[in-house]
């Protein structure tokens, strides 16, 4: 066969197989549908995204950064301040001894540190675990309201000053605030201690658990909440 005709023969099949689909009534070929990125992929390309991160100067000093742990159908959501030394080593918020208090708390609301989703306001550890700058908190901003539109848990519980304020704005403190129940994004949002402050100040962990029995209450008065598609900014209201 010449080469002409061998580049006819493929052709020739293909138009014979629509004629034999035509031939049956079959007009149009359906093509694959989309299919929508899972909430385990959108939040993997957000990954991707802070390790690229240059808003802020923190990437210089940092080892990891440090976006999420737990499940990305999370009904519950804890937000914490930003990454320590542990956390900055091994890429994983709240592992330390934080942490530890952290993974006891949620085991004490009967939950798995597994069932629940943690991050920080901040994604990488500032110099010497010093509070976090302004600007790098409005740096990290964007992330965080991402990754609460992927999840979209059905609670959130924000741990200390930094993640009350990021939340619900500069004018809130952590004292008056706590154990009220606040808004964000139609999301009940409910401000406790970080657990760092509690192993500091013992006798806070009376409050702290009447938080989350509160948090706890709302979990069973609402249904699952289905996946928001949408990547909505917005700050909290306080419903105090």
């Amino acid at each position: 066969q010449s080469m002409s005709e061998n580049r006819r023969t493929p052709l020739r099949a293909f138009k014979q197989h629509l004629e034999g689909l035509s031939a049956l009534g079959v007009t149009a070929v359906p093509r694959e549908a989309h299919r929508a990125p899972s909430k385990t992929e959108r939040l993997g390309a957000l990954a991707h995204e802070v390790e690229r991160c240059r808003r802020c100067p923190l990437y210089r000093t940092r080892t990891h950064a440090v976006v999420s742990d737990g499940s990305s159908n999370a009904r519950l959501m804890f937000i914490g301040e930003a990454p320590g030394r542990d956390e900055d080593l091994q890429g994983k918020p709240f592992v330390g001894a934080a942490g530890q208090l952290l993974t006891k708390m949620i085991q004490a609301m009967g939950l798995r540190r597994e069932d629940v989703y943690i991050c920080n306001v901040l994604k990488d550890r500032p110099p010497g675990n010093r509070t976090p700058e302004p600007d790098e908190v409005e740096a990290c901003l964007p992330f965080l309201r991402e990754q609460i539109a992927i999840v979209r848990p059905s609670v959130i519980c924000v741990l200390g000053a930094v993640a009350a304020k990021a939340m619900l704005g500069p004018h809130v403190a952590i004292t008056k605030i706590r154990g009220s129940v606040c808004e964000y994004e139609g999301i009940s949002l409910v401000p406790t201690f970080h657990p760092a402050y509690l192993l500091r100040n013992p006798d806070a962990k009376k409050f702290a658990w009447a938080d989350l029995k509160l948090v706890k209450k709302i979990l069973g008065n609402k249904q699952p909440r289905p996946a928001d598609r949408s990547s909505r900014g917005g700050q909290a209201t306080s419903n105090t």
